[in-house]
């Protein structure tokens, strides 16, 4: 079903299960989608997811859920959203979140340091960065590399890993990105 004014129209499955948010809420996929916990992020690397949105879209906040596996010894970690350009830039990022905790089976959302109204509607890409000891693993769906990457040449890769020794800043542009076997479940509300 087509979402209507940023959400499921009221008898849509989605959005009852949703909770039947009043406000925006974008996913990547439904949560029935989530069949995997993944230990998909390398410290220090940004692991990208792509995320539909709709011009006129307000997105304020940015959410993932760690699966069974906490971040031992986080030294940063922040969420950010890029557009939707060949060469995606940054739009906003949330504040750096240093040494806090994130623990297992957590959903942790994270506001972006200003509301980002979205132009127009496309492709949008949320990341998330994790420099610490062990990076908490992510709920989404384990796929094959080829699968994220897509079957045909102008098919838009669903999740990849980008950028190296990152710490409390997100990069200006996701760039030389490279595609990866696990999406993880980002919602932006």
């Amino acid at each position: 079903m087509p979402l209507t004014n940023a959400h499921y129209p009221n008898k849509n499955p989605e959005w009852l299960l949703s909770g039947r948010p009043t406000g925006l809420y974008r996913s990547n996929m439904p949560r029935i989608g989530v069949v995997s916990d993944f230990a998909s992020l390398t410290t220090q690397v940004m692991q990208s997811a792509a995320l539909y949105l709709q011009g006129g879209d307000l997105v304020t906040n940015l959410t993932f859920k760690s699966g069974s596996t906490a971040a031992v010894s986080p030294a940063h970690w922040w969420f950010a959203l890029y557009d939707d350009a060949a060469s995606p830039a940054l739009l906003a990022q949330s504040a750096d979140q240093g040494a806090a905790a994130w623990a297992a089976s957590t959903a942790m959302t994270l506001a972006l340091a200003s509301t980002v109204t979205i132009p127009h509607t496309g492709i949008y890409h949320a990341a998330v960065m994790v420099a610490a000891t062990t990076p908490p693993s992510l709920l989404g769906a384990g796929t094959v590399d080829g699968a994220v990457g897509g079957f045909l040449a102008d098919d838009v890769v669903l999740a990849q890993n980008s950028g190296g020794s990152l710490t409390d800043t997100a990069p200006a542009t996701i760039s030389g990105g490279s595609a990866i076997g696990f999406v993880p479940r980002v919602v932006a509300t």
